[in-house]
């Protein structure tokens, strides 16, 4: 898979975590109950004393990694593409504890928050695939996420 293509499966699953977590977050502040087709999991999950840290919910926590995992996709150079991979393998170490706590703590289970760690394990794999393959040499001095 070229550069190109790993850049535009990344950019692909940021947008994807951003409208997710994004919708998380608005549900949160709006206090209204998530679309949930599991047995009202979404509820017990958003409510837990897991949903936040420190005051601050996990979702708007998300919002912002993605974020910052979206803006690294547009910065060339070895740093954003580092920067890419370290946001996206601790959001997926974030994210594989929170659907621990989901599984093991608060005993349901929420499909936005496994939509978000599916996501994210994704960015995490993509994110270090880039890193590790580096641009294509032939494309030179091209941006870092040149989408045509």
């Amino acid at each position: 898979m070229t550069d190109r293509r790993l850049g535009a499966a990344a950019l692909a699953l940021a947008v994807a975590g951003v409208a997710v977590a994004g919708y998380l977050t608005y549900v949160h502040y709006a206090g209204i109950a998530p679309v949930c087709n599991i047995a009202h999991g979404c509820v017990k999950v958003q409510t837990s004393p897991w949903s936040e840290l420190a005051g601050v919910p996990v979702a708007l926590l998300g919002l912002l990694g993605y974020s910052a995992i979206l803006a690294t996709l547009f910065v060339p150079g070895e740093g954003a593409r580092l920067a890419a991979a370290g946001l996206g393998v601790s959001g997926f170490g974030f994210s594989a504890y929170l659907t621990y706590r989901e599984v093991f703590s608060i005993e349901a289970l929420c499909q936005w928050c496994l939509l978000s760690q599916a996501l994210m394990a994704g960015l995490a794999l993509v994110t270090c695939v880039r890193l590790v393959r580096g641009p294509d040499p032939e494309a030179g001095l091209a941006p870092a996420m040149a989408v045509h």
